[in-house]
Parts: C-alpha cells; sequence; structure tokens
C-alpha cells in the first residue's frame, strides 16, 4: 500500500504542475486581440479608410460604426466597446477606457498610432473612463480574483469538514460570504481608494463571488463527499483564475478560453467587479446571473445532499438485539 501512494505522488504532482504551468501560461502567450469591439465614427467617407486599416488585422478587432464622437463615447460608457476612432477634420482621434482593461487601452493606442504614422498623421487619445489615480494599472482589480476565489474554497472547506449541513451550512456560507464583502471594500474602496463605484454594489459583489465558489464546494462535497472540495479548488483555481481575462481583457484570451473563464466564477466576478466600480453596472446582468447560478446550485446542493443522507439512514435496517433468556 505505501509504494502505492508513493508512485501516486510522484506521477500526481508533476501532472498538476504541469496543469498549473499551461493553464496559467498558453492563455499569457497567446495573448492577442480576437474580434476585440471597437467603434469608428464619422462619416463613412472620412471613416473608410481607416476601416480598412482596421481590417487588415483580420479578426483582431470587431468595428461598431458611430455617427459621431458623442455616439462613440456613450458606446464606450456603456462597455459596447474597447474604444473608438473617432475621425476629425483635425485628424484621427482615439477614445479608450483604460478602466475596462489597461492593456487593451495601450494596445489601442499602439496599433492606432502606428496606422497614423505610416499615413503621416498623429493620432490624439483621451481616456474617456480612466483608472483610479491610486491604481492607475488596474493591479488591484485583477488582484483580487485570487483571494476571492480563495476564501470561497476556505469557507466551503470548513463548513464541509466541520460538519455543518443543511440549513446551518447554507446560512454559515451566506454569512461569511457577507462578511468578506464587507471587508473586502472596506480595504479595496474605503482605504485603498481604487475602487470608485457604488460601496455597497461592490460590497456585493464581493460577496456574491465568495458565495458562488463557497457555495460549490460545499454543494460538490455535500453530494460526493470530501473529494467534491478538491474537484472545485482544482476547477477554481487551475481554469477559472487563469481564464477569468482579469488581467488583460476575455477577447484577448484564446478561444476558447475567453468565453469558458465568464462562465466560471473568477471571471464572472472580474467583469462584474469593473462593471459596478467603474461603469455604473453597465453589462452586469451577465455576470451576476452566472454568480447567482453557481451559488444557488451550490446552496441546493447542500440541502439535497443533506436530505439524502438522512433519507438513506432511515432507510437503513434497525439492528434487531436479541434478548437473553434466563435457564432454570
Amino acid at each position: 500500500m505505501s509504494t502505492r501512494r508513493t508512485i501516486a505522488v510522484v506521477v500526481l504532482v508533476p501532472l498538476l504542475a504541469a496543469l498549473a504551468l499551461w493553464a496559467f501560461a498558453w492563455p499569457a502567450a497567446r495573448t492577442a486581440p480576437r474580434d476585440l469591439p471597437l467603434g469608428v465614427a464619422g462619416p463613412a467617407a472620412a471613416t473608410a479608410q481607416m476601416e480598412k486599416q482596421l481590417r487588415q488585422h483580420e479578426g483582431a478587432f470587431e468595428i461598431h460604426h458611430y455617427a459621431d464622437e458623442a455616439s462613440a463615447r456613450t458606446a464606450i460608457e456603456d462597455r459596447t466597446v474597447y474604444g473608438a476612432v473617432v475621425v476629425t477634420a483635425q485628424g484621427p482621434e482615439l477614445l479608450t477606457a483604460s478602466a475596462a482593461s489597461p492593456v487593451v487601452a495601450q494596445l489601442l493606442q499602439q496599433a492606432v498610432g502606428r496606422q497614423a504614422a505610416a499615413s503621416g498623421t498623429e493620432v490624439r487619445t483621451v481616456d474617456v473612463v480612466p483608472t483610479p489615480a491610486s491604481d492607475p494599472r488596474g493591479a488591484t482589480l485583477s488582484s483580487s480574483v485570487l483571494p476571492l476565489a480563495l476564501a470561497g474554497i476556505i469557507a466551503g472547506a470548513m463548513v464541509t469538514l466541520h460538519g455543518l449541513r443543511g440549513f446551518r451550512s447554507v446560512t454559515a456560507l451566506v454569512v461569511s460570504a457577507a462578511l468578506v464583502g464587507v471587508l473586502a471594500a472596506a480595504l479595496a474602496h474605503s482605504w485603498l481608494g481604487v475602487l470608485t463605484g457604488s460601496w455597497w454594489a461592490e460590497a456585493g459583489t464581493f460577496a456574491l463571488s465568495s458565495l458562488a465558489v463557497s457555495a460549490a464546494v460545499a454543494g460538490l462535497a455535500a453530494l460526493v463527499g470530501p473529494a467534491g472540495i478538491g474537484a472545485v479548488a482544482l476547477l477554481v483555481m487551475f481554469l477559472g483564475n487563469p481564464f477569468s481575462g482579469a488581467a488583460s481583457a476575455p477577447q484577448l484570451l484564446p478561444d476558447p478560453v475567453g468565453t469558458i473563464g465568464q462562465w466560471l466564477p473568477p471571471g464572472a466576478s472580474a467583469t462584474l467587479l469593473r462593471s459596478v466600480s467603474f461603469f455604473d453596472g453597465a453589462t452586469a446582468a451577465g455576470p451576476v446571473l452566472t454568480l447567482t447560478w453557481w451559488a444557488a446550485l451550490g446552496l441546493g446542493a447542500v440541502i439535497l445532499g443533506n436530505a439524502l443522507k438522512a433519507r438513506r439512514k432511515g432507510s437503513t435496517p434497525a439492528t434487531t438485539e436479541r434478548e437473553l433468556t434466563s435457564v432454570g
């Protein structure tokens, strides 16, 4: 038995290391724009040349047309596009939103700037929705994905290992997630000042993100046993975290990694936090629905697992003890 365990450790550890390296290194090495929503504003005759130049990057941009600069700004604030090129009489103007993704904003400046330089013009860049001065690179928001995932995994594991069942488990998960939300908002918004939206919306985002993971951990553990803790932890840490696009954008990740990442709690939480903090909740419905489904299914699995265990105990035939009769 000890030999088998030794072999299992020797084989399993390299496999996990290879999985982690693949999950984290592959998307980072293949970062590039893929159907990145980009606006072009101005009269059709004036924007034709710019649009032709952008389409030379085959598959890189998804072009949206707008009549003027005001419409393009509205589309950026609504998170329909990441930026827009406005053709004016003074030359091209690039509108960006570093709050949506500093990496994308820099990428657009480089791509549009090179094209303008080739035609002998200079591009003026305007950051429509900038990142806070206290966090110009948006590092704090992207760094929040891993702590929230860890908090959820730890909460779900503790509920399982401490033997909490049914509604007691649900109560513990919900209360712990609410406390995580309050503390995280107090640190990121009130103390560090790196989030600028509604304090309670940000706290709710942190809480829902933590609950989605903790409920999934406790729910699967209630159905299949402690192995469920490891299964959800691997899914969230080795796929959800690197596939989230929090450090760049989902449209910069290889297909279908960006899409898969938005179906998992880390990616949905990063997108939702950007929306409520910098864009007044624009496009928040999708990630809210994703996190709510994870939380609801996880909590439902906790209750179902407890009911199934109680049913199995109730259906177990009781052992009858034979009474000893005295002789003589």
